[in-house]
């Protein structure tokens, strides 16, 4: 649902995009996956869990740079408000 408001909204949304491991020349196809590329610039990780965790952002932090991201953002859906479930994540 977030997926298609995000499209009718009049961006570029692809889901579930494969994120490759590169090392040095060597690019490997990885099991990783990102839940949602906005605009092939945004990063988003979807939840529903009781509490994010640092495993969760060394997650988003480690598809921002394996795919050469800027910006990730971390949603739990699991909150009573849903900007309590939002956390921004930049890479550096």
């Amino acid at each position: 649902c977030l997926a298609y408001e995000l499209g009718q909204a009049g961006l570029i949304v692809r889901e579930e995009v494969s994120v490759p491991v590169k090392y040095k020349q060597l690019s490997v196809e990885s099991a990783f996956r990102i839940d949602l590329l906005i605009n092939d610039q945004l990063v988003v990780e979807i939840k529903a869990i009781d509490k994010l965790g640092l495993i969760h952002v060394a997650q988003v932090l480690s598809y921002l740079k394996m795919g050469q991201y800027q910006l990730g953002l971390l949603i739990n859906f699991n909150v009573p408000q849903l900007k309590q479930g939002i956390k921004r994540i930049i890479n550096k």
